[in-house]
């Protein structure tokens, strides 16, 4: 069964909400599952270890119990976000965990790993694998993967320099499969761009760090919403691997966003020894220029299915600069 049969007719919106390293927690992920999106979050958000066992069972607990509440509007499945770099010293305790409890869908970060894979199919899950360009993304697909994540230019946290235009176009070459798309979606209108793109998804993370849901410092959330595209800051430094981040906060741990020093790949960890110094620097996408209020994850989605169904409608009409009756004297000739 492809991810996409799965997922038929149990999506209020072709939308999964990013997994956000210490933000997303079960009260994120039930609150966007019930509201009818994809909820997930990173493994190593959970610690202790023990936590996550902890966590699985209450997001299951919480989501079945709305199902039975709400048998009109059930709830989206969950995901789990795993890092397969070699730096995760808890990748194998973690994978054990979502294999017990049947997470039903696992997106894997910074690496493909074929046993990682094998492993979540081993009880009907699937996977979906970041990536930035197209030699990561075949790379995924051969080891096993079902679908892609496309993190393109803009998106929030670690991400790719590729316009997601290039990237979509390229991808859908030579896979048919799952895609979903990262990049500055904040809107409903580019949830609908996305799929008028190619992509089976949209991807969106910085919005929901915007919500009380969300564990999130209030400086955090307040920097969101005052921020636009142009306080974002494309670098390398913070954990080896370039990502986007908010020049504020960048400024405040006292380093000068112009001019900053190269980072090194090879000192990256996801360890709970992750280094302190960069704990207040923050992630976050281009489209921060949308958001502009903390709102509840539920509203949110409120607002993105409103703008989404708008913006089918507006598609319904033609454009004003397009002469919709062009080459219709050629087509006609030609019959």
């Amino acid at each position: 069964m492809d991810l996409r049969d799965m997922l038929k007719g149990r999506l209020r919106l072709p939308l999964i909400a990013s997994p956000l390293f210490i933000i997303s927690v079960p009260d994120l992920v039930v609150a966007q599952c019930t509201s009818g999106i994809i909820g997930s979050m990173p493994s190593l958000n959970a610690r202790p270890l023990e936590q996550l066992d902890e966590w699985l069972t209450e997001i299951k607990e919480r989501l079945a119990a709305h199902d039975r509440a709400h048998p009109d509007r059930p709830s989206a499945p969950f995901a789990i976000n795993l890092i397969v770099h070699k730096s995760n010293d808890r990748l194998e305790e973690d994978l054990a965990l979502c294999v017990k409890h049947k997470v039903p869908l696992i997106i894997t970060s910074l690496g493909a790993r074929a046993e990682v894979n094998e492993a979540i199919h081993s009880y009907g899950g699937f996977v979906i694998h970041d990536v930035i360009n197209q030699f990561f993304a075949r790379k995924a697909i051969e080891k096993g993967a079902d679908g892609l994540v496309l993190v393109a230019a803009g998106a929030g946290g670690h991400a790719g320099a590729q316009s997601p235009f290039a990237l979509v176009q390229e991808t859908r070459q030579w896979f048919d499969g799952p895609v979903a798309l990262s990049g500055s979606i904040a809107h409903g209108r580019s949830i609908l761009a996305a799929e008028a793109m190619g992509a089976d998804f949209a991807y969106m993370g910085t919005a929901f760090i915007a919500t009380p849901e969300a564990r999130a410092v209030e400086d955090y959330k307040r920097m969101i919403v005052e921020s636009g595209a142009g306080d974002i800051v494309y670098t390398n430094l913070i954990t080896g691997v370039h990502g986007n981040y908010l020049k504020p906060s960048i400024t405040r741990a006292g380093l000068d966003p112009d001019n900053l020093d190269t980072g090194d790949k090879s000192q990256m960890t996801f360890a709970s020894d992750r280094k302190k110094r960069w704990k207040d620097i923050w992630g976050a996408g281009q489209s921060v220029g949308g958001i502009h209020e903390v709102v509840p994850a539920a509203a949110l989605v409120d607002r993105l299915a409103a703008e989404y169904a708008e913006g089918r409608r507006a598609l319904g009409a033609h454009s004003p600069i397009v002469n919709p009756a062009w080459g219709q004297g050629q087509r006609a000739a030609a019959e």
